[in-house]
């Protein structure tokens, strides 16, 4: 008999990035890292699992702009080749360092780790990663869920409710279009709550979402003695599941978390950066620029200390202890909650998908053996979802949860703040005139030029209120590039609006516009109309 549950929850999201108009683009490596070590060692992972008959849940977001980079024919021809580099790059390193036998092994270990991902990839799943997920998702393993249309920071979009409105709708169609049902939970971007979304959420048929642990602790009407683990009626049906801290803390934190372990891998340590630019350009950006090539030599192995070779099989038994170790740490959770709960305990433990492998590259040989551990007859705690929970017990606590985020200081300082604060008046101002130009062709006629364009432009508001940009713009990495997508969709957006209110469209140019940011094929202006709320 099981005494508590544990619901995992990865939340896999890149911000989207497609560049036609190059020939290949720095950032489009996000997406091809993140298939490489995050989503294929999972899938790898799930698949092993389903042979292996283990009963298990999970739960995994798939934003909608992965969703269609995943599904791009462009992006996956580019996938193709930067895998192929990569197994030219191990084969020429495991020449390079035949007299070196330690590093000739890594050398092997990653020839072997991508000739094993192309397998999966191109033959197991026809370079369709789409479809894994719904495998997995029809065996009953994964629960699949998704977010807004471009992970836009609702919190601070808010002042539209069309702009919320739209970025949940059409991130729930273009799942839809992909996965073929409809999903039952939410991942609000940056877990960002404020009161009355639920109603929005309600609306488009959502069931549930997940806030930070503080959304439920500061709830108005605030929870009994379940605190974060039990959900919260919002009012009108909407659940909110809040974050189990100490979980988290095990996973997440630099301090105490298992990543930053002695035994795992090092990811700031790569030949890309390390060997001479002669030998490493045909594999770094325009042979001149170094980056990260993926071929990573060393461990963590402490502070102030040389860093040491990196060792797979110490590391895999590392990844084995601390499964054990985590699934022990919630075992101990769940005996002091069982006595003063009037249910069974829920743990909920939401991550980034791509800390899994991307950044922890055992991540998911940990998550593996969590998933197997959780299994065993022995094991007081068991595995599932939230929509899972919800099935089990019917009525819980009605409160509003508080307004907040799972980012630094837990509310919105991340993403307004002085590094990008003068992003969102000019988001504002465009949701504005978007919102006003639809509404003044209501029950006009519009001509297909027109209309194409009415959609290009709404695209181009939504790319800019990705809520990846912000925090870029905060967090100092490749600011150049945020700050220029930021504006290149705010200019295409305003380029649209007065060319149609003008009525002098260049059909060439909005082919190109259309060419570039191909998203949301089944988009439709007329949702932009402030009286469909």
């Amino acid at each position: 008999m099981k005494k508590g549950f544990l619901s995992i929850i990865l939340h896999a999201h890149l911000p989207y990035v497609r560049h036609p108009e190059y020939d290949s683009f720095y950032e489009e490596n996000w997406l091809f890292e993140a298939i490489t070590e995050s989503y294929i060692p999972l899938i790898n992972a799930f698949d092993r699992l389903y042979k292996d008959k283990v009963a298990y849940r999970l739960t995994v977001s798939l934003s909608p702009t992965l969703i269609t980079m995943l599904r791009d024919e462009l992006l996956t021809e580019r996938y193709l080749i930067y895998l192929q580099q990569r197994i030219d790059l191990a084969n020429k390193e495991i020449i390079r360092t035949a007299n070196q036998p330690d590093y000739q092994n890594l050398a092997n270990f990653y020839l072997q780790f991508y000739l094993s991902t192309l397998e999966t990839y191109q033959n197991r799943y026809q370079c369709d990663l789409i479809a894994a997920f719904k495998k997995h998702h029809a065996a009953g393993k994964l629960e699949l869920i998704t977010t807004a249309a471009t992970h836009g920071f609702l919190p601070a979009l808010s002042v539209s409710e069309t702009a919320v409105r739209n970025q949940i709708n059409i991130g729930i169609e273009t799942f839809k279009a992909n996965l073929g049902f409809a999903p039952t939970g939410f991942w609000l971007p940056e877990c960002a709550y404020y009161p009355g979304l639920e109603a929005v959420l309600a609306a488009a048929g959502i069931g549930y979402f997940f806030g930070d642990t503080h959304a439920i602790l500061n709830a108005t009407g605030s929870p009994s003695a379940n605190g974060v683990y039990a959900p919260v009626n919002c009012g009108n049906g909407v659940t909110a599941f809040g974050r189990d801290p100490e979980s988290s803390r095990q996973v997440w934190s630099s301090k105490e978390g298992y990543p930053g372990d002695s035994d795992y891998r090092e990811y700031y340590s790569d030949v890309g950066f390390d060997l001479d630019l002669d030998y490493i350009a045909p594999y770094i950006l325009d042979g001149k620029t170094r980056i990260n090539t993926g071929i990573k030599y060393h461990r963590v192995t402490g502070e102030n200390q040389p860093k040491a070779i990196y060792r797979p099989e110490l590391a895999l038994a590392k990844a084995k202890q601390h499964a054990q170790d985590f699934i022990d740490k919630r075992q101990q959770q769940i005996k002091p909650l069982t006595t003063i709960m009037d249910r069974l305990p829920l743990m909920v433990a939401p991550y980034d998908a791509e800390l899994f492998g991307h950044w922890w590259f055992e991540g998911p040989l940990w998550l593996e053996e969590v998933l197997r551990l959780a299994n065993e007859n022995t094991s007081d705690v068991q595995t599932i979802s939230c929509g899972d929970y919800l099935k089990l017990y019917s009525t819980h606590q009605t409160a509003t949860p508080s307004a907040s985020t799972w980012g630094d200081q837990g509310y919105s300082s991340y993403w307004i703040n002085e590094e990008n604060d003068w992003i969102y008046p000019y988001l504002h101002q465009a949701e504005e005139e978007m919102e006003k130009l639809v509404s003044d062709l209501y029950g006009l006629t519009v001509t297909p030029l027109q209309e194409r364009a009415l959609n290009q432009a709404a695209r181009s508001i939504l790319l800019a209120q990705a809520s990846d940009w912000p925090f870029i713009l905060k967090s100092g990495t490749t600011r150049d590039y945020a700050r220029k997508r930021i504006t290149d969709h705010l200019a295409r957006f305003n380029y649209l609006h007065d060319s149609i209110r003008k009525n002098n469209l260049n059909e060439r140019y909005l082919l190109a516009l259309e060419t570039m940011d191909n998203i949301f094929p089944d988009i439709d202006f007329r949702d932009f109309n402030p009286s469909s709320d």
